[in-house]
């Protein structure tokens, strides 16, 4: 029965080590701050339409920029593919041919049912 004891006190005591009041201090008051500085923002942001707009725009062509990025990313890619498929003898070429449209297709459909 004192083992028993003891393993709940130690756990008692371990899960109390493992919620440090002084980080859930910390991370309470920099989660206001954010809040704070957050607040902060919109409100400049409501009376400057212009500045607004234009950090709309940008954020647009941020993005854009991101995917014209990853499509280059795949292209590149696709024509690494084609090359090392270029240089593997033709009896291989149909097996990896076949094993790489396997994968695209899993792949393809792992993504439409994540959509």
């Amino acid at each position: 029965m004192n083992d028993v004891a003891y393993d709940i006190s130690s756990i008692v005591r371990n899960s109390l080590n493992a919620l440090k009041v002084e980080d859930l201090v910390i991370e309470a008051l920099r989660d206001l701050m954010k809040d704070e500085i957050k607040r902060h923002i919109r409100n400049k942001l409501e009376r400057d339409t212009q500045l607004q707009a234009e950090i709309r725009a940008a954020i647009t062509e941020l993005l854009e920029a991101k995917v014209r990025e990853t499509y280059a990313l795949v292209r590149i890619g696709k024509c690494g593919a084609e090359l090392g498929i270029s240089m593997v003898p033709d009896e291989m070429k149909k097996r990896i041919e076949k094993d790489i449209a396997d994968l695209l297709e899993r792949e393809v459909e792992r993504m439409i049912e994540e959509l």
